[in-house]
Order: structure tokens, then sequence, then C-alpha cells
């Protein structure tokens, strides 16, 4: 998968970076908000990995919903030191697929990022009653 990682912490984006890489992943990352944006509006990346708090003029959830009204439909995971349930709820609200909370292991950023990415089934029809 292409993903791109939006993470201003020098100790976390490396724990990411390097983790996806060697599970296969091909990773870019920005550091900031702006960058983030340009990256995510000029490339086709399969999921998106942000944190909550970034500099660059705007947090990963106003980043994200920038994102969303733009049309970028990537699937999108937030990763954040940031836990309160009103926090998961912006980070939901502003257009996020799942929100994990630092510290996390790789297997569950894995496991996550799979998870957001995964083809959906087709919707079943509902069974047709008496008639």
């Amino acid at each position: 998968m292409y993903i791109l990682v939006v993470e201003d912490d020098a100790d976390v984006s490396k724990f990411v970076v390097t983790g996806l890489r060697g599970s296969g992943h091909v990773v870019e990352f920005a550091t900031n908000s702006r960058d983030g944006i340009m990256l995510a509006q000029n490339k086709h990346f399969d999921a998106l990995i942000i944190d909550r708090q970034l500099p660059g003029g705007m947090d990963g959830a106003d980043m994200l919903q920038k994102l969303r009204s733009q049309g970028v439909t990537t699937p999108a995971l937030f990763l954040s030191g940031l836990g309160q349930i009103s926090d998961w709820m912006k980070g939901l609200q502003s257009g996020g697929d799942d929100y994990l909370v630092k510290p996390v292991s790789m297997n569950e950023i894995l496991q996550r990022i799979a998870a957001i990415t995964a083809p959906k089934g087709p919707t079943k029809e509902p069974l047709a009653g008496p008639g």
C-alpha cells in the first residue's frame, strides 16, 4: 500500500514510517498540515495516518476536513496523544475512519490500516416479503 504519514514528532514518525516500510508498504511523510494537504491532494494514497496536533496552520482534524471538502476520500487513521472522547469525536466527525491513541504498537497500526482499507462487500438487499 501507498501510505501518507503526517506526524510532527520525529520519534513517532520514525517508528511509524520504519514499521510500515518494514511491512512492505511504500510511505511518504509530512511534518505539518500544509505539506500533508499538498501531498494528499497531488498523489493517490491508499491510506492516510494523521496526528491530531500538527503545526502548519491547522490541526489534523481540520486538515482532514479540508481534504474531505475537496473530494479526497482516502481512508484516514488518526494517531494522536489526544485521548478524550471529545478528541475522538472531533477526529471521526472530521472524516476520519478510525482513531488510535498513542502509544500504540505497530501491529495495532497495521491491523487498523488493513481494516479501513479493506474492500467493502456488496450491500445485501432486503429479502422480499410475501406478496
